[in-house]
């Protein structure tokens, strides 16, 4: 097992770091070096990437927040509708986050009038990364405990019980898809590759993770009909992964 220990703050002076933030800061930093640095290698224009990530960004910030107030904890924002904004107290969802990237990270390729499936996929590259060193900052503060187990990396909390830990599992899947996408990008990787592989990988190790998520304790995720409300968005990401890999075999036996 391993030991617990939480790093939530950093003490700079009269300053405080969030741990969490900085971690996601530094994974939206990466995952877009690592995007920007496939498109030069794919003779795309790396400053669309950089434009896109900062609208990207913002967009990702709504969407987790909206996500959150929406499918987490509908009944309190709707009863206390001036803690929407309150997102300083906590509150933001990856899934809400995805889906706003998402949105306008396309609105933001087409704004540009580029080639929209080639640059989607250089930033699908970088994705990956992102969640790796994104979701340490959950791990260092424990956002996610899940059930008690007896796994190996099962992580000892202060009231004894030894619980799976979803940042430190989310953050090694992520790092895990990243090794795959550059042993893909060995292989002359084409157009469309790292959409389908992000789409189905993170699409299916996100549905049964969330299955080892904490049903007992202080810190229990909202589930509608035994599912979390990522899991049915992760069901989605799979299912559209599925027709995608569809499409580009039948556009292959199409055009061999």
């Amino acid at each position: 097992m391993l030991p617990y220990f939480a790093i939530e703050h950093i003490a700079l002076g009269p300053f405080t770091i969030h741990v969490w933030g900085l971690m996601v800061a530094l994974g939206l930093l990466a995952g877009a070096g690592s995007a920007a640095a496939l498109a030069r290698r794919r003779n795309l224009d790396p400053k669309v990437i950089w434009d896109a990530t900062v609208w990207i960004i913002l967009g990702a910030f709504v969407g987790a927040r909206l996500f959150h107030v929406l499918f987490y904890e509908p009944t309190f924002f709707f009863s206390h509708p001036g803690e929407i904004i309150a997102f300083w107290n906590g509150g933001l969802s990856l899934t809400g986050g995805l889906i706003g990237g998402i949105v306008v990270g396309m609105w933001t390729l087409r704004k540009h009038h580029v080639d929209l499936l080639a640059y989607a996929d250089v930033l699908a590259f970088g994705l990956p990364l992102g969640t790796f060193i994104g979701r340490i900052g959950c791990f260092l503060a424990h956002l996610h405990p899940g059930k008690s187990t007896n796994f190996f990396l099962g992580v000892l909390y202060p009231d004894g019980v030894v619980r799976h830990d979803l940042g430190l599992y989310l953050s090694l899947d992520g790092l895990f898809l990243f090794l795959i996408f550059l042993m893909i990008l060995r292989h002359r990787s084409s157009t469309g590759s790292f959409i389908i592989g992000y789409l189905l990988w993170y699409g299916l190790s996100r549905f049964l993770l969330d299955f080892l998520r904490a049903t007992d304790g202080a810190i229990v995720d909202t589930r509608y009909f035994w599912l979390t409300p990522a899991q049915y968005f992760s069901l989605l990401l799979f299912s559209a992964g599925l027709i995608a890999l569809w499409k580009k075999r039948s556009t292959l036996k199409v055009n061999p």
